[in-house]
């Protein structure tokens, strides 16, 4: 797995959370902007979810074992999707902070991703 995409996935996950969370904190539900950053954020793990397919279909494998790396990039990949339909369901303050919720929980998801695939395989 390479430690830029995980970067860059957590990174986004993160300021999407700084943001919701915010939103939480104005007592304001999420909005179309969120949604788009939502979009953005859910698009860079897709990315990560590509090359991790390739990578396995170039024979390199996870140390922690392939079961439990493929178990952690698909909960990774629905994070953000899950947290924007919930955020739907509840349109209050707490839509907003489900939403930071899942991006904290989507970066907590990329260190252990990390852990999982291992270091010597860069």
């Amino acid at each position: 797995m390479l430690d830029a995409v995980i970067i860059t996935v957590s990174v986004t996950a993160l300021l999407l959370a700084a943001w919701c969370g915010f939103a939480a904190y104005r007592d304001s539900p999420t909005k179309d902007w969120h949604f788009a950053a939502m979009a953005v954020v859910t698009l860079v793990t897709l990315v990560q979810l590509v090359i991790s397919v390739v990578q396995l279909g170039r024979g390199e494998r996870p140390e922690q074992g392939l079961a439990v790396f493929l178990a952690y990039q698909i909960g990774a990949a629905c994070t953000i999707p899950a947290a924007a339909f919930m955020s739907l369901v509840e349109r209050t303050r707490w839509g907003s902070a489900i939403v930071a919720a899942g991006g904290i929980i989507l970066a907590v998801l990329e260190l252990r991703l990390h852990e999982i695939w291992g270091n010597a395989h860069g």
